[in-house]
């Protein structure tokens, strides 16, 4: 079965709110073993949103609309595809009932725009609304199934849950549901990850594999069709087990979580602390890190050491060390290691991470943008310091040093 979701609404359009329903609906209809192959935006407009339904009929058996059930002149997608599927729009009495109910209750006057919620499809399935007024809609005409929710997701999601799910599953048959295996790394960029796995990715038919990617982190999705989750493990594992064979020192996760949530995770494991020291990242690294529910077990603070006074009235770097024609500066090797060390002690934690670099625009301290330093210091151990060289504008190079530094500590605590 081959899906299409279509939004209603010129706000969506206009980046008034933000199309969440889409996403909602794609992983439940992947659950189910539905695919979705197009999600289109339409204004409120008769004639295009006709365009959209014949478009969308062309290429896809299931078109799933939300939004345009409401009471107002321009909630238009019950009349329009009513007149699309030649049918007339009839009351559906429960709703009618309830709706006049409610109003009673509350003293106020039931007028026509509040009855318009409660028209449907005539000779369609109705979709109770629980948690509003309008009523959705299901239908299967030539054909092609056609499901109507309303736009709140207040009121869409329950009502895909407990009446659009079962419609569908009575509809469909044998079809297998799909499952889906997560697997997040760190430390390695997109490009290179698909090197690395170009062969697996080229042969892919079932199970499959999907990239994403983001600052700092990049994810694969492993998606099979299996008639349970047992039976789906089974044919997944063998795909990740090649994966971490070649990239094990970069696979930090088998789900969707942070890298900074799985380093909380292994030190509270551990019953261990960690201190860091920003300068050129400025917070980010600890915001990333206080983001974390339960995050203080592990994470004991830190200290924002912009400027070199900082770095010395706090942190203890000789002003020697941080100034002068022959000191190796602010930026360099020696001060990542003083100030991982250093704040290490003040908190009295068992890791700590520095940072220290160019975050740009220009350079600093006659050093280019993107260089940095991250010193990982750890109780009763030699400290490390690592060299990057990264690329990007301020806020990129801030977070990917933020999460480069995470990623060394993951590859020193990981058990």
């Amino acid at each position: 079965m081959k899906a299409e979701i279509i939004a209603v609404g010129t706000e969506l359009l206009m980046g008034q709110i933000v199309n969440t329903n889409a996403q909602y609906i794609s992983r439940g209809l992947a659950d189910i073993g539905v695919g979705v192959y197009y999600q289109t935006v339409v204004g409120d407009n008769v004639d295009r949103i006709k365009e959209t339904l014949a478009v969308a009929k062309s290429r896809a058996d299931l078109i799933i609309c939300t939004g345009g059930l409401g009471p107002t002149q321009d909630d238009l997608t019950k009349d329009v595809l009513a007149e699309v599927l030649g049918r007339k729009l009839v009351i559906h009495q429960p709703s009618y009932d309830y709706m006049e109910n409610l109003f009673r209750t509350r003293g106020i006057t039931m007028v026509e725009s509040n009855i318009r919620q409660a028209y449907m499809l005539e000779g369609t399935d109705p979709l109770p609304n629980d948690t509003g007024l309008a009523v959705g809609n299901a239908v299967t005409q030539d054909g092609t199934h056609y499901i109507l929710l309303p736009g709140p997701p207040k009121e869409m999601k329950p009502m895909f849950d407990t009446y659009v799910i079962s419609w569908l599953t009575d509809r469909m048959g044998s079809v297998q549901p799909l499952f889906s295996t997560m697997m997040k790394f760190a430390g390695i960029g997109e490009s290179f990850l698909e090197h690395a796995l170009i062969d697996l990715i080229q042969a892919q038919t079932d199970p499959t594999i999907a990239p994403y990617a983001k600052e700092g982190e990049v994810a694969l999705r492993l998606t099979t069709r299996a008639a349970s989750k047992e039976q789906a493990t089974e044919k997944l594992w063998p795909l990740e087990r090649e994966i971490r064979t070649r990239l094990g020192d970069h696979v930090y996760a088998s789900e969707d979580i942070t890298l900074e949530l799985e380093v909380l995770r292994l030190l509270t494991a551990a019953n261990k602390t960690l201190s860091v020291a920003e300068s050129c990242t400025g917070g980010q690294l600890s915001d990333l890190l206080t983001a974390v529910p339960g995050g203080s077990h592990s994470f004991a603070g830190g200290v924002i050491c912009y400027t070199n006074r900082v770095k010395n009235k706090v942190l203890g770097v000789p002003m020697e060390q941080l100034e002068g024609p022959d000191a190796p500066g602010a930026v360099s090797e020696e001060t990542a290691r003083l100030l991982a060390e250093n704040v290490r002690k003040l908190a009295d934690a068992d890791y700590a991470l520095s940072l220290t670099g160019v975050a740009g625009p220009a350079e600093s301290e006659g050093k280019p943008v993107g260089l940095v330093y991250v010193g990982i210091a750890e109780r009763d151990a030699e400290t490390e310091v690592v060299t990057l060289n990264l690329s990007g504008n301020r806020e990129t190079i801030k977070l990917r040093a933020s999460k480069t530094a995470l990623y060394h500590l993951w590859k020193k605590i990981k058990i």
